[in-house]
């Protein structure tokens, strides 16, 4: 597995690349990988001739800076990790390499940002989307693979590749679960063993209230007994648990359309959040 830290470096192995005829896939990562980040690199090597991962933790995307010092970071375990997984290179760019002395530019993806996430972490997707295109041009790759998991992040990327005519196809992931259902994230190594096991509260109240709506029950009378559910299982507060439409991320009362029922909650200080589909009959 090759190594690069600068844009330089990386250009000259993917130029290699593209003038052997070979496909590029890239899985953007913020490292502390787990299984959910190893069967992206699988998908994209699956379809692609060469891989490329990054780590960067992106300063840009935390609105709260304990948030970004707690994140946790594990490099030497995730290189081990990415060189088992088969991956050609790994991208490890520093905060200069990605914003350079003078940078002043922000991509804004309107929309599809103003609810959920980007009601309750003002400027995180300002942050992600910026990031995240400039990699894409960074790389160059053909195909880029992101987790259904983080559901309002990938159609604001798909949308932004599409407005701005980026080159690269987004490959959704179904999103990757522990056996009790708990969806993987970084953010799951914070939680004590007593938090860990109550954790799974979250996916099971939300696979219920999925199937009442999707039968025909209230929406509103649903996601009031999803959030009781989910206090009384241990959790300590709620941003939201909410029904939206899976492609335009806009505010559902009834059931008349493809929708993603997606959840941001607390519990001891960490924030988990879940996202799971919610089909018309």
């Amino acid at each position: 597995m090759i190594r690069a830290e600068d844009v330089a470096s990386l250009r000259k192995m993917t130029l290699g690349w593209r003038k052997a005829g070979q496909g590029i896939g890239f899985v953007p990562t913020m490292g502390a990988l787990h299984d959910g980040h190893l069967s992206l690199i699988a998908a994209a090597k699956r379809d692609c001739d060469r891989v490329i991962v990054s780590i960067f933790v992106n300063p840009m995307q935390f609105n709260n800076p304990e948030d970004l010092a707690k994140y946790p970071r594990t490099e030497g375990r995730d290189s081990d990790l990415l060189r088992k997984a088969g991956v050609d290179l790994l991208f490890l760019p520093t905060p200069a390499v990605v914003y350079p002395a003078g940078f002043s530019s922000v991509v804004s993806v309107t929309g599809l940002s103003a609810e959920l996430e980007g009601a309750h972490r003002p400027g995180h997707f300002d942050g992600m989307a910026t990031v995240v295109s400039k990699l894409f041009l960074m790389t160059g790759a053909d195909r880029a693979y992101f987790g259904e998991k983080d559901w309002q992040q990938l159609q604001i990327v798909r949308r932004m590749v599409t407005d701005l005519n980026i080159p690269i196809q987004i490959v959704g992931c179904p999103t990757f679960r522990d056996p009790d259902g708990l969806a993987m994230s970084s953010r799951n190594l914070r939680l004590s063993p007593a938090d860990r096991q109550r954790a799974p509260v979250l996916p099971a109240a939300m696979a219920r209230a999925a199937a009442a709506i999707a039968a025909g029950a209230s929406v509103h009378e649903v996601l009031d007994k999803a959030q009781a559910e989910v206090l009384a299982g241990g959790f300590d507060s709620i941003d939201y648990i909410a029904l939206h439409g899976a492609e335009d991320l806009r505010a559902m009362s009834t059931l008349d359309r493809p929708a993603r029922l997606l959840a941001a909650v607390w519990i001891a200080g960490i924030r988990l959040i879940d996202n799971i589909a919610v089909d018309p009959a």
